[in-house]
């Protein structure tokens, strides 16, 4: 599992962090190319409190916006998917992150 943001971060760091208002998201970006639509998610991101979770997936709507139309009909449908899920600030996935890493930390 791919996270962004967390370097350096102990699991004690990462969990006042949350306590804060911190979280893990992810973000979705849609593309088309001739008849094919894809939608992907991206990396999981931490999101550290006070800073913003939409701001973070902005450069996934934006190619979203330029690319993910074109291909009829899943192009628009899931754009607009993309664009509700990135714009709420991304899918948030702190409890399943957290208790992974937590598992991971024990183990060590």
């Amino acid at each position: 599992m791919l996270i962004k943001n967390i370097d350096g971060l102990t699991l004690g760091e990462i969990e006042t962090e949350i306590e804060r208002g911190g979280k893990f998201v992810y973000y979705l970006y849609t593309f088309s190319i001739l008849v094919m639509t894809f939608k992907r998610p991206t990396d999981i991101y931490f999101v550290k409190g006070g800073e913003s979770a939409t701001g973070k997936g902005l450069a996934y709507t934006a190619f979203t916006l330029v690319v993910g139309w074109w291909g009829i009909p899943w192009g628009p449908i899931y754009s607009i998917q993309s664009l509700v899920t990135n714009l709420g600030g991304g899918t948030d996935v702190t409890q399943a992150v957290l208790n992974d890493l937590r598992k991971q930390a024990a183990q060590a």
